[in-house]
């Protein structure tokens, strides 16, 4: 369902959720029955084609909740490779039977999926011999020559020296064939530049095999060689080309995150300055510059030796039941804290001059256009500030903090956001730094850029609702003590007024972890109550319904009106101005003096300004905060002079005038103007 449909005539659909919370893997049955039926219906298309789908449609369920299907994952896999192995099976049904094997490792994972294959050395011939036999073209096959690729990557695995598969090599030199060492590096290398899902399986391969410990001796330099060569030597302008480098690419990463550093560290120069040369950060490939992160950010942890930070800031209890009993966690977050002054001597070692080469290149990736980058260089600067010295990290947050400027674009926003809360989940952010880093927050949370009809921001607001959630897991209760009247109100709003669902759910969500985690949320259970995660799908609601129910906690009163009167009754979404104002008058009753002493003195001169929106918004906004008063009057048997004072009265006398005047009720802004 679309979030947006509906927003035109002023509804937001209620978005129905289901809770997708399953216990167990119930179709094993049909699963067992579906596998089992595999030879007799491969040769039919019609057949095959709707066993593909119910068994897809039943995989698919488990998605979110992959695990379910663990207790089940060997009986499946081994009936398929009964079948794979079966002499007797005809090449359709090998390749039906390896379709169904790579759509248990989608929804499964690959990196789990695969440990469980049969790696011992009388698998590795038969494994290697069957993917040799594949034809790399075939484009109806390529998940036969995926999953072959994720078994040979485990039958690499076995403890023994690869030359005692040879057997005969040396003894009988008439014989002109391969070591098995040089057939694999082979066949890796040739799936390292197709253009199928199998260029993913060929770079695991790579990093299972070449890591192995008579490969990397007698081939790792041959092999990063090989890598660096085809990256100076292809362009990126063809499609070919893009499809070779990002192989290339995914190996090195690949390498250097699963090899040893002292294996990898003499040749983490050449490969820095071979990625330096080519400009991989300049590409048009939005898939070659987050490789670029990736590789460059391994670089960057093979120079700095793999130690955890001792100046890290460490929570203690992180126990949910100890938070909201509020017991006295004081004692132990005294006890679990480090004593910075102390370990800070023990953090003098040097650090390469490379590192700082890789630094800048992850804080130019937190600014690129793609999110995929942003998000990898974020999580590049969690690793490898983790690693550096205190005032080294220090002056890497300071310039995280830089992104956050309005000089900056929403890119940069997003992806100080992105870094600020790896920096926070590592504590490496450390609570001295939280005076500056909450209140960029508070303004990422109410990030909006006005851009032509559109407007740019909502991945901002939604990542700061990240960062929001991750303090709330990083930092003990007394830590962001100080900050929880802001952070709470800030959440508040974004979960009732943002413009988009997603960014209100994922308020939502950010706040229920702070009233879990932190325990000092005013009124956090009962707004949570009103305001969880599926209410919040409905604008509406949350506009007309929900904020009624939040501002009657007197913390969130003021907070909810300012922000609807300087945020909202301005936006450039005319739905948007319409339901601030409903909210408003909705509201008044909440704190009539207040809207009629503060609120209705600073619209008074927004509504007959010059900007045609605020303008608007604002007369909406005075009538319907008039209208309200009005009807509470009312109920006291009073008048609604009583709650406005003459200079108030005066100014609304006055709009009609003042407009009429300068002409303000023609043209475009008069369909507007008219009916406000």
């Amino acid at each position: 369902m679309s979030v947006m449909e509906g927003v035109g005539n002023g509804e937001e659909p209620e978005v129905v959720a289901q809770a997708c919370m399953l216990s167990e893997f119930s179709e094993s049955t049909e699963v067992r029955a579906l596998i089992s039926s595999l030879p007799d219906i491969h040769h039919d298309t019609v057949s095959k084609e709707a066993t593909i789908e119910k068994f897809v449609v039943i995989m698919d369920r488990y998605q979110e909740q992959s695990h379910l299907l663990d207790p089940h994952l060997e009986w499946m896999l081994n009936m398929l490779l009964e079948m794979i192995r079966n002499e007797k099976s005809p090449p359709l049904l090998v390749h039906l039977c390896f379709k169904f094997l790579y759509i248990i490792s989608k929804v499964r994972g690959y990196k789990i999926f695969m440990q469980l294959f049969p790696h011992e050395v009388s698998d590795v011939q038969p494994v290697l011999e069957l993917l040799c036999r594949q034809d790399p073209k075939d484009t109806e096959t390529w998940e036969t020559r995926y999953i072959l690729l994720l078994w040979l990557s485990m039958t690499c695995l076995i403890p023994f020296d690869l030359s005692r598969l040879d057997g005969h090599l040396s003894t009988d030199p008439g014989l002109n064939r391969e070591p098995i060492m040089d057939r694999i590096l082979a066949v890796a290398k040739s799936f390292l530049t197709v253009s199928d899902k199998s260029r993913d399986a060929a770079s695991v391969l790579v990093s299972k095999f070449v890591t192995r410990p008579d490969v990397k001796q007698k081939r790792l330099g041959d092999f990063l060689d090989w890598c660096l060569t085809t990256i100076s030597q292809t362009s990126e302008m063809t499609m070919e080309g893009t499809v070779t480098l990002d192989g290339a690419l995914q190996s090195l990463a690949q390498l250097f995150k699963h090899g040893k550093r002292d294996d990898f560290l003499q040749y983490a120069p050449t490969v820095l300055q071979c990625l330096n040369q080519k400009r991989i950060a300049e590409s048009n490939q939005a898939t070659l510059r987050k490789l670029g992160v990736k590789v460059v950010q391994r670089l960057g942890l093979t120079f700095v030796k793999p130690r955890l930070a001792k100046w890290r800031y460490q929570r203690g209890s992180r126990s949910l039941v100890v938070n909201l009993a509020q017991s006295s966690v004081t004692e132990s977050v005294e006890a679990t804290k480090p004593d910075l002054e102390s370990v800070s001597l023990d953090e003098d070692y040097d650090i390469p001059q490379e590192v700082e080469n890789v630094i800048e290149q992850l804080l130019v990736g937190l600014k690129d256009k793609e999110t995929i980058v942003r998000w990898s260089s974020a999580k590049g600067i969690g690793r490898v500030t983790g690693r550096l010295p205190k005032e080294l990290a220090d002056d890497v947050v300071e310039s995280v903090l830089e992104c956050f400027s309005f000089q900056e674009t929403d890119n940069a926003w997003h992806g100080g956001c992105l870094a600020l809360a790896e920096l926070g989940r590592r504590g490496l952010l450390l609570p001295s730094r939280l005076s500056d880093v909450v209140p960029l927050i508070i303004k990422a949370l109410t990030y909006d850029e006005k851009r032509g009809a559109c407007s740019l921001g909502s991945n901002v607001r939604d990542a700061a609702c990240y960062v929001c959630w991750a303090f709330a897991r990083a930092y003990e209760p007394s830590e962001l003590k100080p900050y929880v009247n802001q952070i709470a109100s800030a959440l508040v709003i974004a979960t009732v007024f943002d413009r988009n669902v997603t960014c209100r759910k994922a308020a939502s969500a950010a706040f229920q972890e702070n009233v879990g985690r932190q325990g000092t949320f005013p009124h956090g259970i009962d707004i949570l109550t009103a305001a969880d995660y599926f209410t919040v799908g409905n604008l509406n609601n949350c506009y007309l319904t929900i904020s009624v129910y939040i501002t009657g906690f007197e913390e969130y009163t003021k907070p909810l009106i300012d922000h609807l009167v300087a945020m909202k009754v301005n936006h450039w979404d005319g739905v948007i101005r319409e339901l601030a104002t409903k909210a408003l008058h909705n509201l008044t009753v909440r704190a009539p003096e207040y809207m009629a002493n503060t609120v209705l003195p600073q619209l008074l001169p927004m509504a007959t300004g010059m900007d045609l929106h605020r303008r608007h918004g604002a007369i909406l906004a005075c009538a319907e905060i008039t209208h309200a008063l009005y009807e509470l009057a009312t109920q006291d048997n009073s008048s609604v002079t009583d709650f406005l004072s003459s200079d108030t009265i005066e100014g609304l006398k006055n709009i009609h005038q003042k407009l009429s005047d300068r002409k303000q009720y023609r043209g475009f802004g008069g369909e507007l103007m008219r009916p406000a």
